[in-house]
């Protein structure tokens, strides 16, 4: 599988509970035969592997309720494994390029595999108003990190290198850290115009009272 192909034909989906943007980290304990036959295949192909929210169904196996991702997903390529007494393996992965699946199959495995087509980069941003927006977003998630560094030193809770002069890396961050329901936090992935989610989040921020 090429780095950047125009067609992911047999893209390994992991459909979960959760959000993955890209610069995302992902921890994931893995205990499934599929996954983990998953895992070790992405690992020595250096592959990536799509993440998708759940839009219905389990994220464990039910043969009578089949798992149903939404269409558009984050690829995640796998940085670290470890392999824990009770044969579990604990994954972190890290977002990178978001992807529309086409179609998507079940393999006997148990295992979804999807085709898919890689999504281009953010609108980059333009105008006063949204580079206003975008400052004040930018302080208000490094007042974040700083309030979670302050209560627990060791924690990171964004992959290096912290980029806050980078629209798509401030927006996608506070996507990810803001009390966003899923639904909304999945719209906000999808979008491609980078003025419209910081939009979103400066207008969620007002909202609440963070700015």
């Amino acid at each position: 599988m090429s780095s950047n192909p125009a067609v992911y034909a047999d893209l390994p989906l992991f459909p979960l509970h959760t959000v993955l943007f890209p610069d995302g980290v992902l921890p994931l304990k893995i205990f499934e035969a599929r996954y983990l036959d998953m895992a070790r295949t992405c690992l020595r192909e250096d592959a990536p592997f799509g993440v998708c929210l759940l839009k219905s169904g389990s994220e464990v196996a039910h043969g009578d309720e089949p798992a149903v991702p939404e269409a558009v997903g984050c690829l995640a390529r796998i940085e670290h494994c470890d392999v824990d007494e009770f044969g579990m393996l604990h994954v972190r992965a890290r977002g990178t390029g978001r992807f529309r699946l086409l179609s998507h199959r079940v393999e006997p495995s148990g295992l979804l595999v999807g085709m898919a087509e890689p999504l281009a980069q953010d609108i980059p941003l333009e105008g006063a108003d949204a580079l206003a927006k975008f400052g004040a977003c930018a302080e208000v998630l490094e007042r974040i990190i700083e309030t979670l560094r302050e209560r627990d030193p060791e924690c990171q809770p964004f992959g290096e290198p912290l980029r806050f002069d980078d629209p798509t890396w401030v927006s996608n961050r506070l996507s990810e850290v803001l009390q966003i329901p899923l639904r909304a936090r999945q719209r906000l992935m999808e979008l491609v115009d980078v003025n419209a989610r910081i939009d979103c989040v400066h207008h969620y921020m007002q909202q609440h009272q963070l700015l």
